[in-house]
């Protein structure tokens, strides 16, 4: 790895940090600098602006997740196997950065008018293309389900919203979560880990006749 390389993703592991505490409008350039172990010009010679640095935190995360549960939405994997690996990729990568699901949802909030160029930059594809693929998969894959008795009718849109907020909910609500169960350090970490073993199947038999 160049000195270049360490120095940018050092600078972007900051950022990170920083965004997660405080969110972007309230993250501070110098306080970056500063944990990055670089001086305000050279963030500024990197990034330019607070704005092209949360852009560049955004993309890096979100590659992540976001390509990888796309393809597996608009694969042709059977359903049930779809629903086990679109868990496992939330409930591996999350644990890892609880604070992302609230920091990337206020992100498009705030600045919906990035998400098209970002979906495309990280996948390659309009976010038109990616929905059409993906609605056309699912909505084939639950009616050929419901037809065969296997499930209940639900519509597409419901199918994902469910299964995508039943995996990320508890990462955007860990603070209340945590005050309202009581936990202890090492609780919320137990409590994904016996998520990750049974959510999949909570989600399945919640469709089942």
């Amino acid at each position: 790895m160049s000195d270049e390389t360490e120095t940018r993703d050092r600078i972007l592991d900051a950022a990170r940090s920083a965004f997660l505490r405080h969110g972007t409008s309230g993250a501070r350039m110098q306080e970056i600098a500063d944990a990055a172990d670089v001086n305000k010009a050279l963030l500024h010679y990197y990034f330019r602006t607070k704005d092209r640095l949360a852009e560049a935190v955004f993309t890096r995360e979100a590659r992540r997740l976001l390509p990888p549960v796309l393809e597996t939405l608009g694969s042709e994997m059977p359903l049930d196997e779809k629903v086990r690996r679109v868990v496992e990729l939330y409930l591996e990568v999350l644990p890892e950065a609880p604070g992302l699901p609230a920091y990337v949802m206020a992100e498009m909030h705030y600045h919906p008018e990035r998400l098209p160029a970002f979906v495309e930059s990280l996948t390659g594809a309009t976010p038109q293309a990616h929905g059409t693929r993906v609605r056309r998969q699912l909505d084939a894959q639950i009616a050929a389900e419901v037809e065969a008795g296997r499930i209940r009718p639900i519509a597409t849109e419901q199918f994902m919203a469910n299964l995508i907020s039943l995996c990320i909910f508890p990462f955007a609500a860990r603070p209340m979560l945590q005050l309202m169960m009581g936990h202890r350090e090492g609780d919320f970490e137990a409590f994904v880990e016996d998520r990750r073993e049974r959510l999949a199947d909570f989600f399945l038999r919640s469709l089942r006749p």
